[in-house]
Order: C-alpha cells, then sequence, then structure tokens
C-alpha cells in the first residue's frame, strides 16, 4: 500500500472515529461540560484580574486621601506661621489631590460594577454548569436504559425459534415414522420374540421421550 493510499485511510477512520464520537450522546455531554469547565475557568481568570485592579484602585484612593489631609494640615499649620508661600503651594497640592481623588473614586466605582458583573457572570456559568451536571447524570442512566433495551431488542430480532420448533417437530414425525414401522413388522414376528420386541420398543420409546424432554429443556 503506497504512504498516500495509508494517509487517506488513517485520515478518513479519524473522521470516521469523530463522528461516531459525536454520534455517541455521552461523549456529547461529556464534551459539553468541559467546554462549560473552561468558560468557568476563564470568568475566573478575569474576576481575579478584576478584584486585583479594584483592590489597587482602592488603595491609591486611600493613599490620595491621606496627602489631601497631610497637604491641609501643612496648609494649616503654614498660615498659623504666617508662611504665605507655603499656605499657597500646601492649598495647590490639596486642591490638585481632591481633583484626582473625586476622579479615583468615580473610577473605582466603575471598577466595582464590572466586578459585580463579572461576579454575576460567574454564578450563572457555576449554575449552569451544575444542572448540566445533573441532567448529565439522568441522560446518561435513561442512555444506557435504551442501550440495554436495544440490545435485547436485536438479540430478540436474532433468534431462531421458529426455525427450531420446526426442526424439533420434523424430528418427533420422523420418530413415530420409525416406531410405526417397528409396531407393524413386529405384527408378523414369533409371539416370544414379539412380546420380547415390544418390551425393548417400549423401553426404547420411554427413553427416547426422557431425552426428547431433556434436550427440550436446554433450549
Amino acid at each position: 500500500m503506497g504512504i498516500f493510499k495509508r494517509v487517506k485511510n488513517i485520515a478518513k477512520a479519524d473522521i470516521n472515529g469523530l463522528l461516531d464520537k459525536w454520534e455517541d450522546p455521552i461523549s456529547m455531554l461529556n464534551e459539553y461540560s468541559r467546554e462549560m469547565e473552561q468558560e468557568i475557568a476563564k470568568a475566573q481568570k478575569a474576576l481575579s484580574r478584576q478584584i486585583f485592579v479594584e483592590n489597587k484602585q482602592a488603595i491609591l484612593i486611600l493613599e490620595t486621601k491621606n496627602i489631601v489631609e497631610k497637604r491641609a494640615r501643612q496648609a494649616k499649620l503654614a498660615i498659623d506661621q504666617g508662611e504665605d508661600t507655603i499656605t499657597k503651594l500646601a492649598v495647590q497640592e490639596k486642591l490638585i489631590y481632591e481633583k484626582q481623588l473625586s476622579l479615583y473614586e468615580q473610577q473605582y466605582e466603575a471598577i466595582q460594577g464590572q466586578t459585580g458583573m463579572l461576579k454575576e457572570k460567574l454564578n450563572e456559568l457555576q449554575e449552569t454548569y451544575n444542572e448540566l451536571q445533573h441532567k448529565k447524570i439522568l441522560l446518561a442512566s435513561r442512555a444506557n436504559v435504551a442501550q440495554s433495551i436495544k440490545q435485547i431488542q436485536n438479540a430478540t430480532v436474532s433468534f431462531q425459534t421458529d426455525t427450531i420448533v420446526r426442526g424439533v417437530t420434523r424430528a418427533e414425525d420422523r420418530i413415530l415414522l420409525m416406531e410405526a414401522e417397528v409396531q407393524a413388522g413386529s405384527q408378523f414376528a414369533n409371539p416370544l420374540v414379539q412380546h420380547d420386541a415390544v418390551y425393548r420398543n417400549s423401553v426404547n420409546e420411554e427413553e427416547l421421550a426422557r431425552e426428547i424432554e431433556k434436550l427440550k429443556s436446554e433450549k
């Protein structure tokens, strides 16, 4: 077999295997579960990054508030000491940091909203995944039952009961014919021999009947 033909056959076998896999409902459910797990992992990673950003923003707000308070104390101290230049510088920085603080707090609110949305999305994904797992167990059970019934039905269709019954009937007819032939032949035999033959024939018939019943019970 040429190398190209072998590659073609291998590729065809892989495609057929993939199609068979997708035709299997249990394999499909397992694949959906894996996809959901991947989506949940992505959502968890995104949420962790979002929480990190939110925490950084909270720290930035706290640091800015501390600077505003520090510049306010410096301005008051400069006013008490009559240091106009230092007062202006302290007040100027205080105002600049207050504006930054306002912007940081607005950003923080937006970040918190995004964090809440991600948490809701993650909860929805988790709930959907849990529902899928419960449904998968139920559907897998139903699929197993259906597969078992299908196997039983296929086995029942393959049974050749009628053929066996007809064969047994033919065998019984043949035996009856043989018995009739023996009885007919015994009419011309010696009485003593006839009696002995009938006795032997009677024993054989019982043995034969028992054997037939035994065979029937072993079907």
